[in-house]
Formats: structure tokens, C-alpha cells, sequence
């Protein structure tokens, strides 16, 4: 395992021009410049790290919500956002509806605002909250981010001009933070990549930050059909404690924002990405007082079986100082083990992630005497058209 170490972190930025050498990371006057850390992680993917079972319990705090189930509440349990009073929901299909519980799963009221007028969305393909504003962001992607409050009654557009940006997260309660679509940059040369913070009410960039790499590194392949294959896509924006880390997959470097806009390299890969063929990319995930779990995902895949992507979950031990692969398995329900931690927009700084629970699966497992404590409890009271149950996993505060 590559142990912490600064001096090959430091030339990891300087051999492979990931960020804040050669050139600054802020492109105007009111952007960031890269500031130094004292220590972090390198990370070798091509290295084969030795396995470990963790329990869930063990590290972080579970709480199962059963989403309630009438009439008017029935839902596919998506859930957008995790309050400290509310959570936001939607349904896999674009129906439009967006559904309000409370903590304890009890259901609140719902909205749509489905449809082509200016204060309506036609797609809510992401939806946020700002609980202190008692605001709701619904990002169409395609067009605007419409902000209502929580009874659904319209409030503003936040607009898409100068900036194509996408990926869109609450940063704090003047800003969203996003990153350049994609998209606007084909057909162009170019080096970097584009973050923003955005403002809440006008929808001006008022901040940005720029990932330098070689060249662009795609996500995904393309068979000789010239489809390409459908691979995961990266979470580029996380929530980490007080501030936020960003990661552009042709980079070698993992950079940390803070709420005071300070950048700074937060982890390192190694072999260089610009180097590898295929293309192995570190994503992060969720990060604990202790723990730093990530994945590594191969751009390799198979088109005619429907294979491919090859994942492989791996965990940094801060007070152990080591790395190695990782099962988790939750002790409430050990024969579902969890095949890796997700990224989600909570709005929630003590809630790490969530995880859907479907009815059917639940009912199964405590016919079969499979589950245990709470979820047990729970899943006794379950009918099959009950709506899911939501598991939430949340950091626990240790002292290494």
C-alpha cells in the first residue's frame, strides 16, 4: 500500500499537471488558488489490496424509515433529500410528483408542477433542499433550476446563461455549487475542467474553480457499432464534513473546497490516469472521521452479454494507516450484504447516505427469519404494495 506521504504527492501534481502548478486553478479575480495541505492519501489502483468484512454497525449509526402508505402517499420511494425535519421524495417515472414526509416517515403533502409553463418543470430530474429557506430546487437539467417553497408555490428560475452547468448541489444558503456540463466542451481542446458556485437568486457565477489535466480521459467505451457502454457515472461534486471535494475522472488529483473557498489536493491516484489503457478511475465516496471508502471502476465491458465495469471497493483506515478491499454487510440484515456506499445530496451534514428498502424484499427476508432489531419490527408490518423503507447511515463521531 502506498503509505501518506507528501513528498510523492507532491510530485504526483507536478509530473502530471493535475492541478495547481503550471497553472492556477481560478480563472478571475474572485476565485481560489490552490492552498497547501499538510498530508493525504495516494492511492495505487493497479495494486491488488488484501479483503476485509466490515459490519455497518460497527462504524456508522442506522435509522429505517418506512415511508407511510395511503392513497395519496403512494410512491417509488426515490428519495431526493434528507432534511432535518423533512424528506423529499419522487418516483422513478416523470410523473411530476414531488412527495413531502416528515422524519418519521409520515407523509406531509405532495406537489406537481409538471408541465411547459415558465413557473413549471418538465422533467424534476433532481430535486434539492435548502430546509433553512424553506426552499426547493428542481433541477430540469435541460433548461432551469425553479426553486418553490415547501408547499410547492413557485418562488424563482435560476437560469443556465453563460455557464452550461450541471450536477447541481446545495452549497450553502447563498449558493449552489455545480460543475460545466460536458457537453459544452465537445468539439473543443480543452485542459480543464469547469466548477462553479452559483447564486441562489439570480443564477450568476459569482465563483469558480478549474481541474487542469493532460487531455481528456472519456468515461465509458465505444464498441465498433459506435454505441458506447452505459458505464456508472461519477458523483464529481461530494459533501465532505464542513466543505466539498471535487474530482474530474482525466485528473490524478482529488481536490477539497472549503466553505471558506480555499482549494486544496485532497488525494492522489497512482498509476497517472493519462496512462492507463483501459482506463482504471478512483471515484470517491463516503468519507468518515476514520474511514475514506472509495471505488475504482475498469472501462472494459463485454457489449453482447451485457457485461462489464468492472468495480472493485476499496477502504482507507486512517488510524491504521492501510487500505484494502471491503465487504460490508448490515447485521440487521446479514444475508444482503451492502456492495458499496453511494453518494447522495442529503442537506443533512450527520447523514452519510441512504439506502431503498423494497417491501417484497423485506417481507421474503423476515418470513425466512433472516431479519433482526428494528428492520424486523418493521418488515412484520409490511404489506406488498407498502411504499419502500429507507434506510439512513450516519456518521458517528470517533476520536482516533
Amino acid at each position: 500500500m502506498k503509505r501518506v506521504d507528501v513528498i510523492l504527492a507532491i510530485f504526483l501534481i507536478i509530473a502530471t499537471g493535475c492541478g495547481g502548478n503550471k497553472k492556477s486553478n481560478s480563472s478571475n479575480n474572485n476565485t481560489s488558488t490552490v492552498a497547501t495541505q499538510d498530508t493525504f492519501i495516494t492511492v495505487d489502483v493497479s495494486k491488488k489490496y488484501p479483503l476485509k468484512e466490515l459490519i455497518l454497525q460497527d462504524i456508522m449509526d442506522v435509522e429505517y424509515i418506512p415511508l407511510e402508505s395511503t392513497d395519496e402517499f403512494l410512491c417509488q420511494g426515490v428519495v431526493q433529500a434528507i432534511g432535518k425535519e423533512i424528506i423529499l421524495v419522487k418516483n422513478v417515472i416523470n410523473d411530476g410528483d414531488i412527495f413531502i414526509f416528515d422524519r418519521n416517515g409520515k407523509g406531509l403533502r405532495k406537489f406537481n408542477r409538471k408541465g411547459q409553463g415558465s413557473e413549471e418543470y418538465i422533467f424534476n430530474l433532481s430535486v434539492f433542499l435548502d430546509e433553512d429557506k424553506g426552499e426547493i430546487y428542481v433541477d430540469e437539467v435541460i433548461r432551469n433550476v425553479l426553486v418553490y417553497d415547501l408547499y410547492g408555490n413557485f418562488l424563482r428560475n435560476i437560469h443556465r446563461d453563460k455557464v452550461k452547468w450541471i450536477n447541481a448541489s446545495n452549497y450553502n444558503s447563498d449558493f449552489l455549487i455545480a460543475r460545466e456540463s460536458p457537453s459544452a466542451q465537445k468539439g473543443k481542446d480543452t485542459d480543464n475542467q469547469l466548477f462553479v458556485l452559483i447564486s441562489k437568486q439570480n443564477g450568476n457565477v459569482v465563483k469558480d474553480f478549474r481541474i487542469y489535466f493532460e487531455k481528456k480521459i472519456e468515461w465509458g467505451i465505444t464498441n465498433h457499432a459506435g454505441n458506447t457502454g452505459a458505464a456508472p457515472r461519477p458523483y464529481p461534486i461530494i459533501p465532505y464534513h464542513d466543505g466539498w471535494l471535487l474530482m474530474e475522472p482525466s485528473s490524478d488529483t482529488i481536490f477539497r473546497i472549503s466553505q471558506d473557498y480555499s482549494l486544496s489536493p485532497f488525494m492522489a491516484r497512482t498509476p497517472s490516469i493519462q496512462s492507463m489503457k483501459p482506463a482504471v478511475f478512483l471515484l470517491p465516496c463516503i468519507f468518515t472521521d476514520r474511514y475514506h471508502f472509495m471505488e475504482t471502476i475498469t472501462m472494459e465491458a463485454n457489449f453482447l452479454r451485457n457485461e462489464g465495469f468492472p468495480k472493485t471497493q476499496l477502504v482507507y483506515d486512517k488510524k491504521e494507516n492501510t487500505l484494502f478491499e471491503y465487504i460490508m454487510l448490515n447485521k440487521d440484515f446479514p444475508e444482503k450484504g451492502l456492495v458499496n456506499f453511494t453518494m447522495q445530496e442529503t442537506t443533512n451534514s450527520e447523514i452519510a447516505f441512504w439506502q431503498k428498502m423494497e417491501p417484497h424484499e423485506l417481507i421474503e427476508a423476515y418470513a425466512k427469519g433472516q431479519l433482526k432489531g428494528k428492520l424486523k419490527d418493521i418488515a412484520a408490518e409490511l404489506q406488498e404494495d407498502s411504499n419502500p423503507v429507507i434506510m439512513l447511515v450516519k456518521y458517528r463521531k470517533v476520536t482516533l
